[in-house]
């Protein structure tokens, strides 16, 4: 594998990923109700909790995104230009 190959392969990696990452904030801001009562049927479990989860998810996600997708792209640009 090259390293063009590799920046590429990360640089798509990332777009995908913080697509993924907004599609499930906007899920939660705009259909959190949809969501909750989804997730009721099967878990006995209050709101302000299925927020922290979400939330801590959601952070805990965009964490491993910049540390191992857009650090290393740009460690690459760096390093290669």
């Amino acid at each position: 594998m090259t390293i063009e190959l590799l920046r590429e392969l990360l640089f798509w990696s990332a777009v995908i990923h913080i697509g993924l990452l907004a599609w499930w904030a906007l899920i939660i801001i705009f259909a959190h109700d949809l969501v909750y009562r989804l997730h009721t049927r099967w878990f006995r479990i209050p709101e302000e909790r299925f927020d922290a989860i979400h939330y801590a998810g959601i952070a805990f996600y965009k964490i491993c995104i910049i540390l191992f997708v857009i650090v290393p792209y740009l460690a690459l640009l760096i390093v290669m230009p």
